[in-house]
């Protein structure tokens, strides 16, 4: 990210300019003064603290200071237009960009900043806030911040605000407002955010409500999305329906806010199955382009109009570095903050590890003392993880360890003997120790195949193992049409067929497939076709009646298929390394 196109977009986006910027100003006048920039800061200071990227931690704090420096008597802050046009939504991202940089470096302007802002808001007419547009969609993203403050000040008029600012968002908690697609991204939340106030269990229940009603119709496909290519269209569910890069990026920052309020580790697994499987194939594998849709099944990455089978009509598929306004920025922070929800802490003053991935951790446990904990594996590509601790003196704290879904038999090893475990999928292995220095544990999470049979979705099959769901491996020809030599924008075309029925045996997935691991270290990028860790071997025939439209996956016919094609020997990769896929695949009959 830092060397692609999130670390660089200053030299790729006029919205990115410091010149003439509104959000540079003083006085917030000037140019490019809405939701782009702070998108994109978002996501940008933390890559650099994350890295201590010197030049990266430079660039965002020159936008901080300025930002910093904005603020009027009255509390406003940024643009002036975003003020006469009664539009408190860019601020609401600006607040997540100051908030990380005061969690970087403890400065001790942000808590004042942001209280004399929220005054502001708590002084305007309450009929006055929050009128329409993405402002009333998202208002969790500001709920999220004054409870932030909260938490940080105890002053208790922030809750009075908190409630007319739930009371003036859209109302998430009898229904879903809007059938936009990163506007539910954003909003389903909303309810049991508020919950942390209310207390009322029915907050929490909507905001399962509204992804279940969400996901129930339009979801129905492999890669933990839902089809919204723009907004969710009746009739248009099949998996060729996409998701733009911002709402991935959203989605997965809801799962991890859920996460945090209720440890509940559902949202973790669903954070993990977007960021594995969905995420990385929005992007080239160098990260330095981009395209605005995704979807569980593609064959064509081109630069034409595909509306309507797509709602927005002109390029939508093709990766582009100059394309894409909202996620050309608002791809940003996906990356980084699943980086920093690996792990929680816990009430009991002790740790959580929330999602799984190599890192190195500190934090205070038990009594306040200082720990460090090395975490290494191949994971999701592998089973095994280890973790290495590094403590001064004897600590006593208790461990999480998340337990997946699709988990059924968690193994433990700590300093070369076995525990035993009695741990549900969807829980946490709680171990309650005097750690010393120089401990380790083996954590196993046995991953078995299995098949997923979408029944409201003509049928069709996937292929799970842990959290990785397998796509078709397909044949990709990469075709330069634009950009520059540095930047440049490409579409990608299918070298091999990709219309292959899939023969699975759903009661005993294990014989249908064969699993096989590429030898040695795991790639620097996994999440390509090249790099792929891990192929599924599996058979399948041609389907001849299943064609493209318009460049697009012909819709998926109703499983069980026939064929009088050959039975070929077919190959699977991770789904996150497939650029061109076919996910969801018709069901072969014997």
């Amino acid at each position: 990210m830092a060397e692609g196109l999130c670390g660089h977009l200053m030299e790729i986006s006029p919205w990115c300019k410091f010149e003439g910027s509104a959000w540079a100003n003083p006085k917030g006048e000037g140019e490019r003064g809405w939701e782009e920039l702070p998108y994109w800061l978002k996501g940008f200071i933390d890559l650099g603290y994350i890295l201590k990227d010197e030049r990266i931690v430079k660039e965002a704090r020159r936008w901080v200071e300025a930002v910093l420096s904005s603020q009027e008597e009255d509390g406003y802050f940024g643009p002036r237009d975003n003020k006469r046009n009664n539009d408190l939504w860019p601020n609401m991202i600006m607040l997540y960009v100051l908030r990380s940089f005061y969690d970087a470096t403890g400065d001790k302007r942000v808590l004042p900043f942001m209280e004399k802002y929220f005054r502001w808001q708590f002084s305007q007419p309450p009929e006055s806030l929050l009128p329409g547009s993405w402002q009333k969609w998202r208002g969790g993203d500001n709920l999220d911040s004054i409870y932030w403050l909260y938490n940080r000040t105890g002053e208790k008029w922030l809750l009075d605000l908190a409630k007319i600012i739930h009371e003036r968002t859209a109302d998430w908690t009898n229904g879903i407002p809007t059938w936009h697609g990163v506007n539910i991204c954003q909003g389903f939340r909303e309810p049991a955010q508020f919950y942390q106030q209310a207390k009322d269990p029915l907050y929490l229940e909507a905001a399962e409500r509204n992804y279940r009603t969400v996901m129930d119709i339009y979801g129905q496909v492999p890669g933990g999305m839902f089809g919204a290519d723009e907004n969710c269209r009746p009739g248009y569910s099949d998996p060729r329906q996409a998701a733009e890069t911002c709402s991935m990026v959203e989605f997965m920052f809801s799962d991890e806010i859920l996460l945090s309020i209720t440890g509940n580790p559902i949202y973790a697994d669903r954070c993990e199955e977007i960021a594995f499987n969905s995420l990385p194939p929005a992007f080239t594998p160098d990260m330095k382009a981009l395209h605005y849709l995704t979807a569980p099944n593609m064959i064509q990455l081109d630069s034409k109009d595909h509306s309507p089978l797509i709602q927005n009509s002109g390029e939508m598929l093709s990766y582009n570095p100059y394309s894409y306004r909202c996620c050309q920025h608002n791809h940003s922070h996906g990356w980084p903050y699943f980086s920093e929800h690996l792990w929680m802490a816990t009430r009991d003053r002790g740790i959580a590890a929330t999602l799984y991935a190599p890192c190195k951790l500190k934090a205070k446990v038990g009594d306040g003392k200082e720990i460090q904990i090395i975490e290494e594996t191949d994971y999701p590509f592998d089973e095994k993880i280890k973790f290495t601790f590094l403590i001064k003196q004897d600590t006593y704290f208790p461990l999480y360890l998340r337990v997946p879904n699709w988990c059924n038999a968690p193994k433990l090893i700590l300093k070369g003997e076995e525990l035993k475990v009695e741990a549900k999928p969807l829980s946490y292995i709680v171990i309650k120790r005097n750690w010393r220095n120089g401990d380790v544990l083996e954590l196993t999470l046995p991953m078995e195949i299995g098949v997923k049979v979408w029944e409201k979705n003509h049928n069709a099959v996937s292929v799970n193992r842990g959290p990785l769901t397998y796509s078709l491996r397909i044949g990709e020809k990469w075709v330069r049409y634009g950009g520059t030599d540095e930047w440049p924008a490409y579409e990608v075309y299918p070298t091999t067929p990709w219309n292959y029925a899939l023969l699975a045996d759903i009661n005993n997935p294990e014989s249908s497939f064969k699993v096989v691991k590429r030898k040695g270290a795991l790639p620097y990028q996994p999440f390509s076709l090249e790099g792929a860790p891990i192929e599924i071997i599996a058979k399948g025939r041609i389907l001849p009646e299943w064609k493209e439209e318009r460049g697009m996956v012909g819709l998926l016919p109703d499983s069980p298929v026939s064929s009088e094609m050959p039975l070929e020997e077919i190959r699977l990769i991770p789904m996150g390394c497939a650029r061109l896929r076919i996910s969801a695949f018709p069901r072969l009959e014997r």
